[in-house]
């Protein structure tokens, strides 16, 4: 993990790195970085498609639910209308919509994100508090492909950082990058 001290030294070091073949890193920073997340390679994103697909099965559950049990399970003939009065259903299917929209999306963020997460080995790293006050911080992760310790110190410390630190995630403390 390096520290820097700057936005644009963090997003540069990404976009190095990123054409180095690393394709497994992290960074960290204090506030949202412009073409951060494109420059670690974070091009796609999942939950849109998820959100959509919670609003449809709400909408298209709520909507199913009412049709059924005014048409199948109990139908009753009010004032000579239709069995199937699909206008009194949209309210309903609304809401359920709404509500299907913004669960699978508080839970999708969460599951995407890993979280519930107490804690994560970065946390150990000596000045990584730093990340939510003045520090930049990029990480290349112990599953790349690419990864190998020395070289990849030796690739972080050629980038100009402030500091180069190793991540321990064993049990027994030892240095071995970020993995999962």
């Amino acid at each position: 993990m390096a520290e820097f001290t700057s936005a644009e030294a963090v997003v540069s070091a990404a976009e190095r790195a990123y054409e180095a073949g690393y394709r497994r890193m992290d960074a960290y920073s204090p506030y949202p970085v412009e073409g951060l997340a494109e420059a670690i390679g974070f091009t796609r994103n999942r939950l849109p498609l998820l959100v959509l697909i919670g609003g449809l099965v709400g909408g298209l559950g709520a909507y199913f639910m009412m049709w059924y049990s005014s048409v199948i399970h109990y139908p009753i003939n009010v004032g000579g209308r239709p069995l199937h009065s699909w206008p009194a259903f949209i309210p309903i299917t609304f809401e359920l919509t709404v509500l299907g929209s913004a669960v699978t999306a508080v839970l999708g963020m969460l599951g995407l994100n890993g979280l519930p997460m107490p804690h994560h080995p970065v946390f150990n790293v000596p000045g990584f508090a730093l990340a939510s006050r003045n520090r930049f911080f990029l990480c290349i992760q112990s599953d790349d492909p690419q990864y190998d310790p020395t070289t990849v110190r030796e690739f972080l410390e050629g980038l100009g950082p402030k500091l180069v630190s190793e991540v321990a995630t064993s049990a027994g403390g030892e240095a071995t990058g970020l993995g999962h």
